[in-house]
């Protein structure tokens, strides 16, 4: 695979999803503004591979892992994927595993990639849980990787990074008020913060509209995983797949609804991480074709 970096400008973000600046007095919340991460460069991840699928979408698990070594290999700087692993985690830490569990959920094959690379690198096998769930499952561990589906979603325009955790609230259906807004507020629970190591999304075979309810119209061979450690910018890049495979569909712009204020709102309410695309450095490695970036 040839590497060739893209950096989007934040021009070509705000064409196609939130346009406007949001403030908690738009959003009729009154929230607390967290201080915001340092200023930096975010870097993301887009590793795909035109035979990932095959024919029937069905995944081909040898280019899968090699994307998954690629993709390891380059978010963190190292040269093999136990030293990538090593440099997120620890032998001794409990390693919790959150794929999206239903409608449109992640690949099996890409949940178990992730479980043996991980135990390839020296990680007990019984210190890898699956921890999809209510707030006991994240409460047990000590790093979590996040493994959700791209995909729009009718409640929250994207479903997938940010809403990956709404589970650990205990309160799922309060976190879908508001156009979903405070879904950053989950990821800055006591038992939550900063256990995440890495974001890894399948986007192997994505969604664009009326997720998260599987819909052939609105699905393609995508054959990608996108990736990064800051979990705003992973579902920035996730954000602005979706919105220009949507406008490719529609041939003009086809904006998300509801818009996914959630994103803007986990960089500059909650302090996740940037929602600024001038701060994203997108790396993109193998297939080139439909981008979308």
């Amino acid at each position: 695979m040839q590497n060739k970096k893209t950096v989007i400008t934040r021009r070509d973000f705000m064409r196609g999803t939130l346009g406007a600046t949001i403030g908690a007095s738009v959003l009729g919340f009154n929230w607390p503004v967290s201080e915001a991460k340092a200023a930096g460069s975010s870097l993301v991840t887009v590793v795909r591979d035109k035979s990932a699928l095959d024919a029937s979408n069905k995944v081909n698990s040898k280019a899968l892992n090699k994307m998954l070594e690629l993709t390891l290999s380059k978010v963190t700087g190292k040269n093999n994927p136990k030293e990538a692993w090593l440099s997120l985690v620890k032998p001794d830490d409990v390693i919790g595993l959150v794929p999206t569990d239903h409608l449109n959920q992640t690949h099996d094959e890409v949940v178990t990639a992730v479980k043996s690379s991980l135990v390839n690198a020296g990680i007990p096998k019984d210190k890898i849980i699956d921890a999809q769930g209510g707030p006991r499952y994240p409460e047990k561990c000590t790093a979590l990787i996040a493994l959700p589906a791209l995909k729009a979603h009718w409640l929250t325009g994207i479903g997938t990074v940010l809403k990956d955790y709404i589970m650990f609230s205990g309160s799922p259906d309060s976190y879908h008020k508001g156009n979903s807004a405070k879904l950053g507020e989950i990821w800055n629970l006591p038992f939550v913060k900063g256990k995440t190591k890495l974001v890894l999304v399948d986007s192997l075979y994505p969604l664009c509209d009326k997720g998260p309810q599987p819909d052939p119209r609105y699905q393609w061979a995508y054959n990608g995983l996108v990736a990064g450690t800051d979990p705003v910018a992973v579902e920035t890049v996730c954000v602005k797949i979706i919105t220009e495979k949507r406008k490719a569909l529609r041939g003009e712009p086809w904006p998300l609804s509801p818009p996914p204020i959630c994103v803007e709102a986990a960089d500059k309410v909650y302090g996740l991480g940037t929602s600024k695309m001038e701060e994203i450095k997108i790396e993109h490695y193998g297939w080139e074709k439909e981008l979308l970036l």
